[in-house]
């Protein structure tokens, strides 16, 4: 084969399956709501099962489902009738995959779905076949022809399949409510989980957090960073509330004129007021784009009354893997 022609097939896969993505927008209708509808009210899980490829796209789907918040399992339809149908309740909500609706594991399966109560929405291009006929909801999938040369091969329909189990995921996300925040509690492994982490979860706290009153000296304020080994102090009121922030950098900037007498003035006069901060809900990730924006190393935390929780440095950022 040509290189002419490995380039044009090749193209031509992508193609059909992308027409088989778009020609879907057509389809969503009244029953895609209902199903979304009947997930977001689902008291058990919502269980998804397809024989061979369509199996492995419901097991993608389930785990879609699983981390935005929805409690769902693959439960392989062979298996089903051997003892594996235990593992479904008459509250949870089935959905089928099978293109041609034929499957014939898929097929046996739905009586006993029936006598469980369970309510079933197929995923099919063929909305009058077994499958189609005895599902609560169809979704119908519209595929004619697979990507495959041969029309054999699982590809447009399969791709197809995801395409729909994403829209009914991410259409359910949304409709729950689920927040980015809920996504870190279910991800607190890898670059997801660290990109999620709230500032609350990093910040340093205690004596690691150097904050000292308006009147306190330079000298003091210098031994309370070295303490906490820091780079800085923040300056709160008598309220604990925030007022400026005090670095190495500004004494640099005023050691050279004031020289040591530097040491018994103030903080508050040398420090750097009306700072940036960020609040202890936020997340870490906000927290690192200010920073770098600044090009500052450290950053006050506070609470909603504005009072004075914690900090964040760039090391403790480093630390969590976020840069």
């Amino acid at each position: 084969m040509k290189p002419s022609n490995i380039l044009k097939l090749g193209k031509e896969v992508l193609e059909i399956e992308a027409r088989a993505i778009l020609r879907l927008r057509s389809k969503i209708g009244k029953d895609f709501v209902k199903a979304v509808e009947w997930m977001a009210g689902c008291k058990g899980r919502v269980i998804l099962t397809g024989m061979g490829k369509p199996g492995f796209i419901a097991r993608k789907i389930v785990a879609t489902m699983a981390s935005t918040g929805t409690p769902s399992l693959y439960l392989h339809p062979a298996e089903a009738a051997h003892g594996d149908l235990g593992m479904v309740a008459s509250k949870d909500l089935m959905i089928a995959i099978s293109q041609s609706g034929e499957s014939e594991e898929i097929v046996r399966l739905l009586p006993l779905l029936k006598r469980k109560g369970v309510k079933v929405i197929a995923l099919t291009s063929v909305p009058k076949s077994s499958l189609g006929k005895n599902a609560d909801i169809v979704l119908d999938l519209g595929v004619r022809r697979e990507a495959c040369p041969l029309n054999l091969a699982p590809s447009a329909s399969t791709t197809a399949s995801l395409a729909m189990g994403d829209a009914l995921a991410l259409v359910l996300l949304q409709k729950k409510g689920f927040r980015s925040e809920d996504f870190a509690e279910l991800h607190p492994a890898g670059s997801l989980g660290r990109r999620l982490l709230k500032v609350s979860e990093i910040m340093r706290t205690g004596k690691a957090n150097p904050v000292v009153g308006v009147k306190t000296t330079v000298r003091q304020a210098l031994f309370k960073i070295t303490e906490s080994r820091a780079g800085s102090c923040t300056i709160v009121d008598a309220k604990g509330k925030l007022v400026g922030v005090f670095t190495d950098g500004d004494l640099r900037r005023h050691l050279k004129s004031d020289g040591e007498k530097i040491l018994s003035r103030a903080v508050i006069e040398l420090a750097t007021l009306k700072p940036r901060y960020i609040q202890k809900e936020k997340l870490a990730e906000e927290a690192f784009h200010i920073m770098e924006s600044l090009r500052i190393d450290e950053l006050p935390v506070v609470d909603k009354a504005f009072r004075v929780v914690g900090l964040v440095d760039v090391q403790d950022l480093m630390r969590a893997g976020r840069v």
